[in-house]
């Protein structure tokens, strides 16, 4: 892939995706990102060495691909300043705004856009990020090819069916790292409170998980049989597996994970309905 790219946005996750791809060897001219701060694009302009735009539309005229990387809140405005660029030289459009589904973007940007709507999580800052994908029927093979290749710079990326099954890859994937956080801060404070000092929990903790995942990463075997391994019959792990399971850990996850899935369908549907009527084509 040699195409040129421009992000809308130098966020975060806009900069992790920049980076990704030039540490693949993406060459450097084909990339363009935007940004209302004049203190950002030059941030953005000495350290990526990339040319950032003040203005979308301006900035979008010669891509073949556009990244939209904004806040959910401002992306149907965002969307009418492009619009008519879109619609004239109809780029791959790929959303990682959280919450906005394709159908929705397609709408503000003239129903006939070719859109990709990805849900990449937090890791993909560090380059081991996890990303569902979809794509409208105006996306071709070679286009989903591109998105693809763009988000597997940061890690992995997975196609599935519907902007529901994005969903789902948000409750999964996209909170995920948050529930291991919160995993692993309970596991350092019963390790404290059991009498290690603060330092030793962390690190054991931290790398503990860190093997954990790199063996399940690795392995041909499935997570429950690694467990298994772990679990020596009347052993300590067995004790700590059956208290787990007495507290119904398994539940509480599908419980906690539907919950996620359910706010994410109902934050797609509060932005659909509070930008039924577009915004006027213009950010001034």
């Amino acid at each position: 892939m040699n195409k040129n790219i421009t992000f809308i946005g130098a966020g975060n996750m806009a900069i992790s995706l920049i980076k990704g791809l030039l540490a693949s060897g993406y060459p450097t001219e084909k990339l363009t990102a935007t940004s209302p701060s004049a203190d950002n694009r030059q941030q953005v302009s000495q350290t990526l060495g990339i040319h950032c735009f003040e203005h979308n539309a301006e900035a979008i005229q010669q891509a073949d691909i556009v990244v939209l990387a904004v806040k959910p809140q401002v992306l149907a405005e965002v969307c009418a300043d492009i619009e008519a660029s879109v619609v004239k030289h109809k780029p791959l459009v790929i959303s990682v705004a959280a919450g906005v589904r394709s159908e929705d973007i397609n709408r503000w940007l003239g129903d006939n856009c070719a859109v990709v709507r990805c849900m990449p999580n937090t890791p993909a800052m560090i380059q081991t990020g996890a990303t569902g994908l979809v794509a409208n029927k105006q996306v071709s093979a070679e286009q989903k090819s591109d998105a693809e290749n763009i988000l597997r710079a940061v890690g992995v990326a997975v196609w599935v069916d519907s902007d529901d099954d994005i969903d789902t890859v948000t409750a999964l994937s996209g909170s995920g790292p948050a529930y291991y956080f919160l995993f692993m801060e309970s596991m350092q404070q019963a390790a404290e409170n059991m009498g290690l000092s603060e330092s030793t929990a962390k690190l054991l903790t931290i790398q503990t998980a860190f093997g954990a995942a790199k063996m399940a990463l690795e392995s041909a075997d499935s997570c429950q049989i690694l467990r298994q391994k772990v679990t020596s019959p009347n052993g300590t792990t067995e004790q700590a597996i059956n208290s787990f399971e007495a507290n119904k850990l398994p539940n509480i996850v599908a419980q906690a994970m539907l919950a996620a899935k359910n706010r994410a369908n109902q934050l797609a549907d509060e932005l659909a309905i509070a930008n039924t009527n577009k915004p006027p084509a213009s950010l001034e």
